[in-house]
């Protein structure tokens, strides 16, 4: 009995997706909201106006955040996502949400399917436990080289990345040149605080991925993706067993 029982208790709640929505809270989200928009509508005057913007949604809460943002203020901004293959199952539900809220369709990249049959057979299903090489080299077949069909042809792409979220971040500017990829990089929400964000989301009724409220503040791939316990830094649950130095896929390396 003691055991059916326990198998029937809800899940815990995180508490961090539901901030408490204080008058200072939110003026300070309308603040950065009025900010963002700003930002997002000088790109598109920048670099939209023939198709050379663009915004890598991952769906995370942040991507969440923008992509209400883009959509809501009908901004001319094309919207990409990548599919490494190895997503989990409420990251694709979140994309169908996505897509019936919006009333659009997101453009979806996969890897090569022979490159990631040639990485697989040469190294193994989850080769990317054995070395940061062999992680990396997944992430270069499954991630990298799609993002880079992604982008050809353009001019910049906007992310939604924040300072607070790694300290491989910390030295990121709201606008730097990727050397990388040979574009303009844009964070319009660099300095956000996670309250800033959830709050957003709660205010406006925006659709997010159900592992948030799990303990998953960064969502990648299944198996490269974990709960983190409460105190742990929000990328903790990303590549836990590496050095947190090391935890970054290629996308958002930054050369400062």
């Amino acid at each position: 009995m003691n055991a059916t029982v326990s198998l029937l208790r809800p899940a815990p709640t995180n508490p961090a997706t539901r901030p408490e929505l204080t008058e200072a809270l939110r003026a300070a989200v309308a603040d950065r909201t009025n900010a963002a928009l700003e930002f997002l509508r000088a790109a598109v005057a920048e670099f939209g106006t023939h198709g050379e913007l663009t915004f890598a949604n991952s769906f995370g809460a942040e991507d969440m955040v923008l992509t209400d943002l883009i959509l809501q203020a009908k901004l001319p901004i094309e919207i990409f996502s990548l599919d490494t293959g190895r997503l989990p199952a409420e990251t694709y539900t979140l994309i169908g949400e996505v897509e019936k809220r919006y009333g659009t369709k997101l453009k979806i990249f996969f890897p090569d399917s022979a490159a990631v049959e040639s990485f697989v057979r040469s190294n193994g299903i989850n080769a990317f436990y054995d070395s940061v090489e062999l992680r990396k080299a997944c992430c270069g077949v499954r991630k990298m080289e799609p993002l880079r069909r992604a982008l050809a042809g353009k001019k910049a792409w906007i992310t939604g990345l924040r300072a607070a979220q790694s300290v491989t971040r910390t030295g990121m500017a709201t606008r730097e040149f990727d050397d990388g990829n040979g574009l303009d990089k844009l964070n319009p929400l660099l300095d956000w605080s996670e309250a800033e964000v959830w709050a957003y989301i709660r205010m406006h009724a925006v659709p997010y991925n159900a592992l948030h409220d799990q303990f998953y503040p960064s969502i990648g791939c299944a198996p490269c993706t974990r709960a983190i316990a409460v105190g742990e830094d929000v990328r903790a649950g990303r590549w836990w067993w590496e050095d947190p130095t090391t935890k970054e896929c290629g996308l958002h390396v930054s050369e400062r």
